[in-house]
């Protein structure tokens, strides 16, 4: 790790927001499925989208026109500067996306709060939101967020969510899904009492986050869930070490949930000693199966927590805990209290990390832990919770693949390099 990439991990969010035009737009996009030959009759050729651009207010085309205008499966390119029209996208296909290649384009909350519930909300349809960054969202309700989906499917890739009551709500739908790649939530507003969550997902079919960055909440969660499926892969879920929120991942209704790859710290100013819970509302879903595995655990604070805490008696019988390979730093229960399937996690000191106090939570290549897991690629009839991935600062993934020979010995936690 060179000093630099050191250095960008001890700025605040408050500085890091404002690096975050460059460090989104410097995330790699996933690459586009290559193109079906066609072998019969050559298919009917297809009108490519077209892409409208628009500008704050002012400009030559504005959003609400641009959205009037637009077909599905059209584009629309927000040029840098500063929105604040309310968006409500029905049943729409769109791609919204900020210009790459300087300042991204700022969705803003207005200085009074809002008499609705969201800044933008997605209702039914696909929708694709890239490069934006969105702040500021305020309702009079006290429960304002930054975007709100209502159904459909909606992915997020390279955008920031900063001082907004909630960054990102979905409410109840089963049918509905959410993926989020490559994003910053951070600055909960430090409202006493607002339980304000960086990110909250109602009982949806699907919520998968990879590559995302969840820092500086206040009383409320980091990133709470209620899905049917999750998948919480390759981020760095760490309040800080002052943070003041209350769990960093909390799977409420149980379901089938993947926990692969992640840094998840609690600060010692936190509302609730519990970095992962699982269950702790009555269990929604019919198939509840937990997997945790290569995760980085810290507990910044003097009184132990929990690592992990699974509410079996709020949820069906037969629940499913698998747990491997899993660094455990700091005072704190993981295994004890909990009932299922443990192999190679590690209990460790803050010192057994490179540098906690710059964020290189990985381990010193001389430390005795490395080699110390188990193949996480469990037989006979075992999930394969090996790590494709680890998370990349300052938003982002960077593949690893796992080696082919099970004889390699694995190390415990976030990083293996």
């Amino acid at each position: 790790m060179t000093p630099m990439t050191r250095l960008a991990r001890t700025l605040p969010v408050l500085a890091l927001a404002a690096l975050m035009s460059t460090a989104l737009l410097a995330a790699p996009t996933p690459a586009e499925p290559a193109a079906t030959v066609a072998t019969a009759l050559p298919a009917p050729a297809v009108a490519a989208p077209k892409v409208w651009l628009v500008g704050p207010a002012g400009a030559a085309m504005a959003l609400p026109e641009a959205l009037r205008r637009a077909a599905d499966g059209d584009v629309i390119e927000l040029m840098p500067g500063t929105y604040t029209e309310r968006v409500v996208l029905e049943n729409r296909r769109l791609t919204i996306r900020g210009l790459r290649g300087g300042e991204l384009a700022r969705v803003q909350g207005d200085t009074k709060p809002m008499a609705g519930h969201a800044m933008w909300i997605v209702r039914g349809g696909e929708v694709l939101l890239e490069d934006l960054e969105f702040r500021g969202a305020r309702s009079v309700e006290g429960a304002g967020a930054a975007v709100r989906q209502e159904g459909g499917r909606l992915t997020i890739r390279r955008c920031g969510f900063f001082d907004n009551e909630h960054g990102l709500v979905a409410l109840n739908d089963a049918k509905a899904e959410i993926t989020v790649e490559h994003s910053v939530f951070g600055l909960a507003p430090k409202v006493v009492g607002g339980l304000h969550h960086l990110v909250s997902i109602g009982r949806i079919g699907l919520f998968s986050v990879s590559g995302t960055r969840f820092q500086q909440g206040f009383e409320g969660h980091l990133l709470k869930t209620r899905a049917r499926e999750n998948r919480i892969t390759y981020n760095f879920i760490h309040d800080g070490m002052r943070g003041g929120a209350s769990l960093e991942i909390d799977i409420a209704q149980g379901g089938i949930a993947t926990v692969l790859g992640n840094v998840i710290g609690q600060g010692a100013d936190t509302q609730n000693p519990v970095m992962l819970s699982y269950g702790s509302e009555d269990g929604a879903w019919d198939v509840n199966r937990l997997h945790v595995a290569h995760n980085t655990f810290i507990n910044h604070g003097w009184t132990p927590a929990w690592f992990m805490r699974v509410h079996r008696a709020k949820l069906p019988p037969g629940v499913e805990v698998v747990a491997v390979n899993n660094l455990l730093v700091g005072g704190g229960l993981f295994e004890w209290t909990n009932e299922g399937r443990f192999e190679g996690n590690e209990h460790a000191l803050r010192r057994s990390l490179a540098d906690v106090d710059t964020y290189a939570f990985e381990l010193p290549p001389a430390s005795g832990l490395r080699g110390a897991g188990v193949d996480p690629r469990l037989p006979p009839a075992g999930p394969d919770l090996a790590p494709r991935a680890e998370y990349d600062w300052s938003a982002g993934r960077k593949p690893l693949d796992p080696p082919a020979d099970r004889r390699t010995r694995w190390s415990p936690g976030a990083f293996q390099k």
